[in-house]
């Protein structure tokens, strides 16, 4: 008997066994704090919040995110996140941010675009849009 997952199920498991099989090793991108994204910001760097529409709607978003979900609401990776990733991002050098509700799906986004795709200057925003919140920065609804 064969057991299969839903699509989600497997995608909640990929973000929980990712950090665990790096742990032990320096991410190939740099985790930063909330005054250090403040900081990138005042730099022109984008920030891509990748996460659902609803999320957004919830929470609002770091004000001049770009609104770009990476995994659909049933945890399939969004076809289109590529080509818009790329339209914002103009090449491998670019520096760019990205911010999820904890900083677990970025971090695990993070690693991809290094490790994958050749993106050098990839920034995680540790524990993501719920500590900005939490920390009193603004939002954009």
């Amino acid at each position: 008997m064969t057991l299969k997952a839903a699509p989600s199920t497997k995608t909640l498991l990929l973000l929980l066994v990712l950090p665990l099989l790096f742990a032990c090793s320096e991410p190939p991108y740099q985790n930063v704090s909330n005054e250090g994204l403040k900081t990138l910001m005042q730099q022109g760097v984008p920030v891509i919040d990748i996460r659902t529409a609803e999320e957004w709607r919830e929470t609002g978003v770091v004000p001049g995110s770009h609104k770009l979900t990476f995994f659909n609401e049933n945890g399939t990776v969004n076809p289109a996140f590529l080509p818009r990733f790329e339209s914002i991002v103009q090449g491998s050098d670019q520096a760019f941010a990205l911010i999820c509700r904890t900083g677990n799906r970025t971090s695990a986004l993070a690693r991809i675009l290094t490790d994958e795709l050749g993106y050098q200057a990839v920034y995680n925003v540790e524990r993501g849009i719920t500590h900005w919140i939490g920390s009193r920065n603004p939002i954009q609804r």
